[in-house]
């Protein structure tokens, strides 16, 4: 899938003219926006353009379903299985699409009244497109901030260059905790799937 930066753009930022580091930076900068898409539990740019596919197991009554992926842009299919292996296509008058949610609700053609999904393994499958053209800049600062704090192996508290030893603060705030760097996680917070 595709890295939330570029090389060009990393270097850029920081003002990195030499090509001696490209290819570790390559690695980090595909590392590091996986790692991203990841925490976030969302893509953010895969699917702007690419319909993704996801199928729904129901094991309850409910009458809506929350996709994977935001924000939502346009839903291209909802098919509910008739028998194992076999779908049919709703109407869009079947279902409600809530933009804000990014969710999916079952409805009464007539009266658009709550209606339960189909239970039962994979009874729903949805094709749709999510996401965002390019990186969001805000995103873009905190995946800038992450492959820096690995390129310059800041995520190690005690480290050894030249016989002197050089302690990094705890990078968060909260106590034993080995997560992201305040500033950093407060940025990617914005675009957690939750």
């Amino acid at each position: 899938m595709a890295n939330l930066i570029t090389l060009e753009e990393y270097k850029a930022f920081k003002k990195i003219s030499n090509p001696s580091e490209d290819e570790r930076l390559d690695y980090l900068i595909a590392s590091v926006s996986q790692l991203v898409k990841t925490y976030c539990g969302n893509s953010i740019i895969d699917y702007y353009s690419t319909n993704k596919e996801e199928t729904f197991s129901i094991s309850w009554e409910t009458n809506f379903i929350q996709l994977t992926e935001s924000p939502l842009i346009r839903i291209s299919s909802i098919e509910e299985m008739v028998t194992p292996g076999k779908y049919t296509d709703l109407n869009d008058d079947e279902y409600f699409i809530d933009y804000n949610l990014d969710a999916i609700f079952r409805v009464h053609a007539d009266s658009g009244a709550y209606k339960d999904w189909k239970r039962g393994a994979g009874s729903v499958r949805v094709s749709y497109t999510a996401g965002y053209e390019s990186c969001p800049e805000d995103l873009k600062l905190a995946v800038v901030d992450l492959i820096t704090y690995y390129h310059k192996e800041e995520h190690k508290e005690r480290r050894t260059l030249a016989g002197a030893t050089v302690q990094n603060p705890a990078s968060t705030s909260v106590r034993d905790s080995v997560a992201f760097p305040d500033h950093i996680k407060r940025i990617l917070d914005l675009y957690k799937n939750f």
